[in-house]
């Protein structure tokens, strides 16, 4: 199984480089499934029903989520319905979606961080009680962990290792060259990146961005234009054990 996570999707450029880019990848790499991080999909914030159809129908197989899961109203629809679109596991207990899908024989599982992020249920308890339920269930399992402390997240890809095939970090929209195997078999990498503008401050305007950090005042953002880098990682796995084999970044530059 070839599998290839996307990092945080931000914006119309970032949708644009996925349907410009992912038809190729996925001949050239020979991929299995397309997963991809969708908070920020929609103007820089949030998922809506157009926006996922265009991920959906540029080639990407499952969407997850994080902390900007309910920045657009329209999303809760989408949560309700059978789209493979996931939201963060750890959200209380009656929150609308889940957070996993079995596709292929993938179970891919949703988690947030809670260090700097809010005060959600404990991610690692969470992903513990769900493998629990399902481990007959599927063979390969990909975690996405969408935090902002790197400790947090390499203690997630610890904690799972030799459970789950794979745990690749979102979020802060920054990547990171840490992309391992663990001893026991799990493919890990503390945060993909992106797939925006690369010109940008995490994908946002630059000289809005600066106007909040130099005079505290809050101000709107919007996603910066011009060229795209596209931060993603294959995952090589084992279809019997589930190990993984290998984990290497794919990154890519869009004009």
């Amino acid at each position: 199984m070839r599998v290839l996570m996307m990092g945080d999707v931000v914006g119309k450029p970032g949708r644009r480089a996925i349907r410009q880019t992912l038809p190729a990848l996925r001949r050239d790499l020979e991929l299995d499934l397309v997963i991809a991080n969708a908070e920020n999909a929609a103007g820089g914030l949030g998922l809506t029903p157009d926006t996922a159809q265009e991920l959906f129908e540029g080639g990407v197989d499952i969407l997850t989520l994080g902390n900007h899961a309910w920045a657009k109203r329209e999303v809760v629809p989408l949560l309700e319905g059978e789209l493979p679109i996931i939201r963060p596991l750890n959200y209380p207990p009656g929150v609308t979606g889940q957070g996993f899908v079995i596709q292929d024989d993938v179970l891919v599982i949703n988690l947030i961080g809670r260090v700097f992020m809010g005060t959600f249920d404990d991610p690692f308890q969470a992903v513990d009680n769900l493998l629990e339920d399902l481990r007959d269930r599927a063979s390969i399992i990909i975690v996405d962990f969408h935090g902002e402390a790197t400790s947090e997240k390499a203690a997630m890809g610890w904690y799972l290792d030799g459970r789950v095939s794979a745990v690749v970090g979102t979020h802060t929209h920054v990547g990171t060259v840490d992309t391992r195997l663990l001893p026991k078999g799990t493919a890990y990498v503390t945060d993909i990146g992106m797939v925006g503008p690369w010109n940008s401050i995490i994908g946002d305007n630059v000289e809005e961005v600066l106007y909040r950090f130099l005079t505290q005042m809050h101000n709107k953002l919007t996603v910066a234009e011009g060229p795209v880098r596209l931060h993603s990682v294959l995952i090589d796995i084992d279809d019997s054990s589930g190990k993984a084999r290998s984990i290497e970044r794919v990154d890519r530059d869009i004009p």
